[in-house]
């Protein structure tokens, strides 16, 4: 399965007000702490991946989930491939990582607001460190990443923001950037 997402820097509370004006129904709101890890084996900057877990609460629940992220596959977008499970215990995840000689790289937090448009995710990001960004996303099979794309484009343009500025930097790596 792949993750096709864009994401650009915007003001979120013009942008909610756009998504409510063009009638997209609203799914919820979490805060979301995700811990990525570095690799004994090899750099994870260097090969474009990633590994976390990730503690999403909504409404005093807390539910963890480990992800890994591929390589991006294509230019023009934050497509990759992704796989991702929930586990019980976040903290016992962890203490199995830095068991097996993973060790946390950095910590990225935000307040995110779901928004369901015209089949995809549209996502309101408030990352603690980093600033308020939309991303606009979907889940398809290899053949289907360049509609979905572009489907995506038109998401954004119809919510005011231009698909040109977009950033493919995760809010790692600006994270890492913005404290470098």
């Amino acid at each position: 399965m792949y993750e096709v997402e864009v994401k650009v820097a915007a003001d979120l509370a013009a942008v909610a007000e756009r998504l409510d004006d063009l009638g997209a129904t609203q799914t919820g709101d979490v805060v979301q702490v995700d811990t990525y890890y570095d690799a004994p084996h090899r750099d994870f900057a260097e090969t474009d991946e990633a590994l976390r877990v990730r503690r999403e609460t909504e409404a005093g629940d807390t539910e963890a989930r480990i992800t890994y992220k591929g390589p991006l596959v294509e230019a023009e977008s934050k497509t990759r491939e992704e796989e991702e499970t929930r586990v019980d215990d976040g903290e016992t995840a962890d203490a199995i990582f830095e068991n097996l000689g993973f060790s946390p790289a950095a910590t990225v937090e935000k307040d995110r607001r779901f928004y369901r448009y015209d089949g995809y995710t549209v996502t309101l990001d408030d990352v603690e460190g980093v600033g308020e960004f939309v991303e606009v996303e979907t889940e398809t099979d290899e053949d289907g990443v360049e509609a979905a794309r572009e489907g995506a484009y038109e998401v954004l343009r119809e919510l005011g923001l231009d698909p040109g500025d977009q950033t493919r930097t995760s809010y790692l790596g600006l994270l890492l950037e913005d404290s470098s």
